[in-house]
Parts: structure tokens; C-alpha cells; sequence
């Protein structure tokens, strides 16, 4: 589709003609949505007499915010980058890495009202902005309704933990390459989410609702703990676990629900999208639930996250970066990006999701992710955990070091879930201290 750059941004950018900017994109799952997004910037690049250098990086490389904070330190930077605020942004402002961005933020309310709801937990520091939301990333979980429809199980917004694991196993057929449960516990950055869901929906958390004190062995992580152990470990369960999935890395469940053979995954929307734009016969035959609920709490932990731009200290042409974030977050040079990644590039401004047909027309997932931009927080547990927390770089370092999934790995090679929890415990209040928080 044929990028339009309006009249306004065309004034906005005349100051900066001859100009040029560097920007870093974190890599999207669609092919189609990374070429989509290069064909607007460079839209923008023609129209306004400026040069746009954007560079692909991966968010699961693991050093991305260690190579940004010595690019800004050694004043090498680029001007922009946009990535996920929920992972990365509150390490890159604890670092001193950003640029205020709180006039730019006000301008475009003004503009598209207001952002998703989660961005003002990840985005916001001391009452300022430090990254302007730019497409809204859902929260999601799949299932099959064609499965459920079968056995006279009732297709709802949402479960509880403990259903989706009954139905799991009702809907589950060995014979006919039938498995209802796709969610590992390996090592990966979905089975990480999986786990921490569970023992905050179940009441526990790994830190407080400062984000600065460890808090994680309790009563209520055990039985979270006790819980998930069970569906891997109980002889119960091993019909509805598909061959090799104590093995599985992030990109398995995807592959897995390709192949039509899971009733249950939880994902980012790209399986989704990728089942759309693909003509997989999953698709059509795709249930799309927020979340699951525990005992601590009756509705989903489910609010999602931005991909944020963000304006780097040091840069050398901030103003003109401003200018491509302002661009990007609406008209067709968000709409071909999210074209080209159905349900899983959204507009993160409520009046942008009113900007074109598409966003409500396009498919029957975009009333409830619009609903999850919308979504009211802090969310309670019955415990005292208020969700989403503050940014913690000791819960993100102690999420990235695969406490989570080691502690599982050894429940269900047999230690009591009391001795993992406790022995976790304690492995946190290390990392917590290396990143400077006393316990």
C-alpha cells in the first residue's frame, strides 16, 4: 500500500530538510511487517528531504540493552530506537540512556488521545515520559474451538488455570495427533511468562509492589509451583503433552500450533498472524482467550505491552527524531505495518483504532486486544500484588537468568516444591543485590 505523509508532518519536518537520523527497530516477527515499516520511514525520508539508516535488532539477543548503554556512553549512539517498554525501558532510563520525552507525549494526546493503559507503567518515571507508545503488542492465549465443540465445552473470554487444564485433557487424543496442553516449562521467554502468570494469579509475586524487595517464597508460589509440577510429572497428564515438549524453545509452541496439533498455546499474537496471513486451516478454527485466572484473582492478568520509540542521550538530530516517532504511530504508515502482522502490530492510541475500517473490521480478535489497551490498572490480587508492578531491572535480571524455568526443571525431576521455591528465593535475592537493591 502507498505510504501518505500529511500535510502537517511535511511542516513539522521542513526546520530538519538535508537531515539525517539512525534508528534501531526491534525485529518483528513478520517479514511482511519489517518491510512494511522500512517502506513508511522511507516514505517519510522522500517526502521530507531527510535521511532515515534504519538497522533490525533482535530483543532476544540477550546484550541488546548492554550495547545501547555503551553506544550512549561512548557517544555513538543512534537517535531512536523503538523496542518493548515492558522489557526494556525501565533498564535503559535506570542506566540514564533517555531522552524526556513528556512534550511529545502531551502533543499527541492531544492528537489521538489517550495511550494504552500499560504505557504509563513502563513508560512513565517520576511523572515524565521517557518513550513515546508506538503499536499496542496484545497479550494472548489460543485454543481449539473446534476441539472444545466436540466434547460440549463452552467457548468463554476466559478460564481458570485449573479448566484449561481439565479441558486440556478432554479435548486430547493421542491417536489422532491430538495434544490439548502446547505450553513448556524449558528454558524460554514463553514458558518464563507462563510461570510467573501462574504464581501471580495464584497470589505470589517475585517482588514487592516496589519492585525493590524479593518476596517470592510463599505459601501461595508453592501451591503455584505444586500446580504446575503436577501437569508435567503426574502420569494423569502425559496424554495431553505433545512428544518432546519438556524440550521446547520459544519458537516450538509456534511450530507446534502450525501443525494443528495443540488445543492449547499461550504466544504473542505472531501465531496468529501467521495462521491468518498463511491460510493455516488453524485459523478459522482459533479461539482467542486473554489469559487465565487463579485463586488470588478472577479476572486475567492480561493489559499487554508497546513496542515504545525511544530518543537516546547524545543523539545528534533528536528533533527530527521526534518528528518520524510522531509519524509512525498512525495513518498508513502504521496501517501497512499492521497489514502486514495481523493482531500483532495494534494502534497503541485509542483514536487511531478508530482511524480506518480496518482496525474494526479486520478481524474478530481486535475487539478484545482493543478492550486490553483499555484495560484497568493496577490490577489486585486478593494477596496484595497490584499488576502491572514498577519496572524492576531485579525482577527483568532475575526473569532473564531462567530462575523460573530451572526452578520447574527441578520440580519435575522430583524436588518438593517448598525446598524449589525457597532455593529460588534466595537465588533472586542474589541477583537483586548484584543490581544494587539490599534485601
Amino acid at each position: 500500500m502507498d505510504v501518505q505523509v500529511p500535510q502537517a508532518v511535511l511542516d513539522a519536518a521542513a526546520p530538519y530538510r538535508g537531515g539525517s537520523v539512525g534508528m534501531l527497530s526491534q525485529k518483528l516477527y513478520s517479514e511482511a511487517a519489517n518491510q512494511a515499516l522500512d517502506r513508511s520511514l522511507q516514505a517519510f525520508a522522500q517526502a521530507t528531504g531527510t535521511t532515515v539508516q534504519n538497522d533490525l535488532v533482535s530483543g532476544d539477543a540477550g546484550d541488546m540493552v548492554a550495547k545501547m548503554d555503551a553506544d550512549v556512553k561512548a557517544s555513538t549512539t543512534r537517535d531512536l530506537a523503538f523496542m518493548s517498554d515492558s522489557r526494556f525501558v525501565g533498564q535503559l532510563h535506570n542506566l540514564g540512556d533517555l531522552t524526556d520525552v513528556t512534550d511529545v507525549v502531551e502533543e499527541m494526546k492531544g492528537l489521538y488521545g489517550e495511550p494504552a493503559t500499560e504505557a504509563t507503567n513502563y513508560c512513565v518515571f517520576d511523572g515524565r515520559w521517557y518513550a513515546i507508545p508506538y503499536h499496542f503488542i496484545a497479550s494472548g492465549m489460543y485454543l481449539r474451538k473446534d476441539w472444545y465443540q466436540e466434547k460440549g465445552i463452552a467457548l468463554k473470554p476466559y478460564y481458570s488455570w485449573e479448566e484449561l487444564r481439565d479441558n486440556a485433557l478432554e479435548v486430547s487424543d493421542p491417536s489422532k495427533r491430538r495434544f490439548g496442553w502446547g505450553i513448556t516449562v524449558n528454558r524460554s521467554g514463553d514458558a518464563n511468562g507462563f510461570i510467573e502468570n501462574v504464581v501471580n494469579t495464584y497470589g505470589g509475586a517475585i517482588a514487592d509492589n516496589t519492585g525493590q524487595k524479593v518476596t517470592f517464597n510463599s505459601p501461595e508460589t508453592v501451591k503455584a509451583v505444586e500446580f504446575i509440577g503436577d501437569i508435567y510429572s503426574n502420569p494423569k497428564y502425559k496424554p495431553m503433552l505433545p512428544p518432546g515438549i519438556e524440550s521446547w524453545t520459544d519458537s516450538s509452541n509456534n511450530e507446534n500450533w502450525l501443525a494443528n496439533i495443540l488445543g492449547l498455546t499461550l504466544n504473542q499474537f505472531s501465531v496468529y498472524a501467521d495462521s491468518k496471513t498463511k491460510g493455516n486451516p488453524v485459523y478459522p478454527n482459533t479461539h482467542v482467550i486473554s489469559g487465565a485466572t487463579g485463586p488470588a484473582i478472577d479476572r486475567p492478568l492480561a493489559y499487554g505491552q508497546s513496542n515504545s520509540f525511544v530518543i537516546f542521550k547524545g543523539a545528534k538530530n533528536p528533533d527530527l527524531a521526534k518528528q518520524v516517532a510522531k509519524f509512525m504511530v498512525s495513518g498508513t504508515a502504521l496501517l501497512g505495518v499492521a497489514q502486514g502482522a495481523p493482531c500483532l502490530v495494534n494502534p497503541a492510541w485509542d483514536k487511531v483504532w478508530d482511524s480506518d475500517p480496518y482496525y474494526s473490521n479486520g478481524d474478530p480478535a481486535f475487539g478484545p486486544i482493543r478492550e486490553q489497551t483499555r484495560t484497568a490498572l493496577p490490577m489486585t490480587t486478593s494477596t496484595g500484588f497490584s499488576f502491572p508492578q514498577p519496572p524492576s531491572p531485579g525482577q527483568q535480571a532475575a526473569v532473564a537468568a531462567y530462575l523460573l524455568t530451572d526452578m520447574m526443571q527441578s520440580v519435575v525431576q522430583g524436588t518438593p516444591a517448598a525446598k524449589a521455591v525457597a532455593t529460588t528465593h534466595d537465588r533472586m535475592v542474589q541477583i537483586f543485590e548484584q543490581q544494587g537493591l539490599k534485601q
